[in-house]
């Protein structure tokens, strides 16, 4: 049996008719750019999400770097002022903090959730700290009751990173909606993927939701009159468009990848594997199914021997990367031993019943070899 890591094929011919319908509603309009289908999906993702606004943008690491660059223009942050980030995020969580001329500070994750460890974050705060990010990986919401209580009381701006975690919540509140805003990725292989590069943020401020506005469009609220120096980051009609299609069956495909990984922590039984742990069933989506092992090479290969496509997310943290040569005398054991263990095992809605029993017996099968 040959198991692919996501076929976004499949994801995507489910839905083909009222996709093709969507495009083509997009193409007889004449309306490409900042028109209905935009602003459908904005309200239906805000609804979606429980904030008041939403506004749709051209990816997700713009959705990060906006949101921090409005916080500025609106004088909530200035140049140098710090912001908590889990070490063990990708890299584009600390690119939007850069971008703005903002000073990282990489805290080590839970062991267990690899989400931003409360207790850590305390350690990390000095009278710099401005912003907390929490990134809510691989689909499961970070600690938000802690951690918003948290910035309470250090008077923090918190910026939830959702490019993973579209409809995890906690006691009802979905991911999105416990920050000050937050950033969503609509690339092709999230949850909620477009057919290309897209994204959102999601606030309940309305004096945000102005700035953002006009900052994703040049600075402009009004055609050739521009208040700030914006940007070009525009999600266009096609994809929202898109994007108001696949909305409708995401909670359906969340209850399967969660069905998917259920048979996963119940069958997969290997010592020299590490399963993750889930908090509870709704406070995962299961973007990604990740394991650990110290084994990991020697499992990758045999699984992949065994037609078992795994990828690694990710084999290299952001303090080790070239890009932050600064970064890199940062010892940082927790998220160092976590990148050179993490294996994601094949996860998607339209993965079987009958290959995911296949992946965990493939796993079950493997010796773990130094």
């Amino acid at each position: 049996m040959n198991v692919p890591f996501l076929d976004l094929k499949a994801i995507n011919q489910d839905c083909r008719e009222k996709l093709i319908q969507a495009m083509t509603d997009v193409l007889d309009s004449g309306w490409y750019i900042q028109g209905q289908k935009l602003s459908e999906f904005e309200r239906k993702f805000a609804e979606y999400c429980g904030t008041k606004f939403c506004l749709g943008v051209a990816n997700g690491l713009d959705a990060l770097t906006l949101t921090l660059r409005a916080w500025k223009t609106m004088g909530k942050l200035k140049s140098g002022d710090e912001v908590i980030v889990p070490a063990n995020t990708y890299i584009a969580s600390i690119l939007a903090v850069t971008e703005n001329d903002l000073v990282p500070v990489l805290v080590e994750p839970n062991d267990e959730t690899f989400n931003l460890c409360p207790e850590n974050v305390k350690r990390a705060i000095t009278p710099r700290t401005r912003v907390m990010l929490p990134v809510h990986l691989y689909g499961q919401l970070a600690d938000m009751p802690e951690l918003m209580a948290i910035a309470s009381e250090h008077n923090l701006l918190v910026l939830e990173d959702s490019a993973q975690s579209h409809g995890a919540q906690i006691d009802g509140r979905k991911s999105g909606s416990w920050g000050d805003a937050s950033g969503f990725s609509f690339y092709p292989g999230k949850n909620l993927g477009a057919l290309g590069d897209a994204g959102a943020i999601t606030t309940n401020d309305p004096e945000l939701y102005e700035v953002l506005k006009a900052l994703r469009n040049y600075g402009s609220h009004e055609k050739y009159k521009n208040i700030y120096q914006g940007v070009n980051s525009r999600l266009d009609e096609i994809q929202a468009a898109i994007l108001s299609v696949k909305l409708e069956v995401l909670d359906g495909q969340t209850t399967h990848r969660q069905k998917i990984a259920n048979i996963y922590l119940g069958n997969i039984k290997n010592d020299t594997i590490k399963l993750p742990l889930a908090i509870s069933s709704a406070q995962h989506v299961w973007h990604l199914f990740v394991i650990r092992s110290s084994h990991r090479q020697a499992l990758q290969k045999f699984l992949m021997d065994n037609g078992v496509q795994t990828l690694i997310h990710y084999p290299i943290p952001p303090h080790k990367q070239d890009a932050y040569p600064t970064l890199k005398s940062l010892e940082l054991p927790v998220t160092e031993r976590m990148h050179e263990q993490v294996l994601s095992l094949p996860m998607g809605p339209t993965l079987s019943v009958e290959e995911a029993l296949y992946v965990a017996q493939v796993c079950n099968r493997f010796v773990g070899k130094s």
